[in-house]
């Protein structure tokens, strides 16, 4: 006799903690696979991801939203820059500083990177209707802002190795 998982106990099932850890992990794998086929990890596709949203930060600007030191950004950066997906280009406004770009190379496969996470959110809450995928964002939303988490930036570039 197979008990159907809304009947499950939540002692089996885990808490809230526990779920979002396993379907963080479960996703964070997923998309990984996914965008391998692009050649990038998934810490690179949020530096572009950041760039796209926000082209012409500095990298000092960069690496503190990563909440990354700034000895760990530049050779991050460095590996995106040779392989022609952005540039640095001096600071308009402060040319001490450099601000980082994409290329035209770098926005092609942004658009690729796009569709990519478009077809990984979908995969992954496929078992939801669309009222209830909204809910879900709006929910780990709040979760999110009250932990003090930066919107859009995984917390993983804060330990993120060469």
């Amino acid at each position: 006799m197979s008990m159907s998982r809304e009947n499950e106990s939540p002692a089996r099932r885990g808490g809230a903690a526990f779920l979002l850890a396993q379907l963080g992990a479960h996703g964070a794998q997923l998309f990984a696979q996914r965008i391998a086929e692009l050649d990038l990890t998934p810490a690179q596709a949020g530096l572009l991801r950041l760039l796209a949203s926000t082209p012409g930060r500095s990298q000092r600007e960069l690496a503190d939203d990563l909440g990354m030191p700034a000895s760990r950004f530049v050779p991050f950066a460095d590996e995106l820059e040779e392989r022609g997906l952005i540039e640095r280009r001096r600071n308009t406004t402060d040319r001490r500083l450099y601000a980082l770009h994409l290329t035209d190379k770098g926005l092609e496969l942004f658009a690729q990177l796009r569709k990519a996470g478009a077809a990984h959110e979908q995969e992954l809450c496929q078992g939801l209707s669309p009222d209830e995928h909204q809910q879900l964002i709006g929910l780990l939303g709040r979760i999110a802002e009250q932990q003090q988490l930066t919107p859009g930036v995984h917390p993983g570039y804060r330990s993120l190795r060469r």
